[in-house]
């Protein structure tokens, strides 16, 4: 199993430990925060109060071991640079670094990290396209021109096939999934609405109102997409 290690319990640090460790991977989580390290101790294997920047005390919390280390600092980029060839030098097989502006993704890149993330420009991006148009459910970018996007099934596809709208052809878009609502009642007599996704759905299958569409594509043509009513 792969052994994770976060360097800073921030709002991302924690998410990010949290959600591995749900996951049922190992997690060393690290900070300078005494209350932050406490506050996550008992959802990841180990939560160490220390100086990431200290490279005596990384390699004493045997940090070289893991097989990808996160680096998850603040706002100080002297810090992650510092980290991540503390990092390189102990040949950590991955290096993952947070950044909050492409000239610093490109610093941390040359100084040895493989990959670089940017959570605050990634959820600007989700929330600005959200707000641009009401059908967007959820927007997730892979690159600087493809995206994967939920959006709520346009009146005008109800009753409709996927081979019958043709989006392939008309929109260069891939609809890889399909979310449908479904009513079913409890144990008490109560009506609920349980999510079901259909996976790679099939030419064959219709779009329902209430029907919600993830679609891949290009940026440009999944606008196009978007403004269909």
């Amino acid at each position: 199993m792969r052994q994770f290690a976060i360097i800073g319990l921030g709002r991302f640090g924690s998410s990010v430990a949290k959600t591995l460790s749900e996951k049922g991977y190992q997690v060393l989580a690290i900070d300078q925060d005494k209350e932050k390290v406490e506050s996550i101790a008992s959802l990841v294997t180990q939560a160490i109060q220390a100086d990431a920047t200290d490279e005596k005390v990384l390699r004493k919390i045997g940090i070289k071991d893991v097989d990808v280390a996160i680096i998850a600092i603040g706002k100080s980029l002297e810090a992650s640079i510092l980290v991540t060839l503390i990092l390189k030098e102990m040949n950590v097989k991955e290096i993952v670094a947070k950044a909050i502006t492409e000239i610093q993704g490109r610093v941390l890149r040359r100084v040895g990290a493989t990959k670089v993330v940017f959570p605050e420009r990634d959820m600007g991006i989700q929330v600005a396209n959200s707000l641009i148009s009401s059908q967007i459910i959820e927007y997730i970018n892979l690159s600087s021109e493809h995206s994967v996007v939920e959006i709520v099934a346009p009146s005008t596809f109800i009753n409709k096939s996927l081979q019958e709208l043709d989006l392939r052809t008309k929109y260069k878009a891939n609809v890889i999934a399909i979310k449908k609502k479904i009513p079913s009642v409890t144990d008490k007599g109560d009506t609920e609405i349980k999510q079901e996704i259909n996976i790679s759905p099939a030419g064959k299958d219709i779009i329902k109102e209430g029907d919600s569409l993830i679609v891949i594509g290009r940026n440009k043509d999944i606008e196009r997409l978007q403004k269909i009513k």
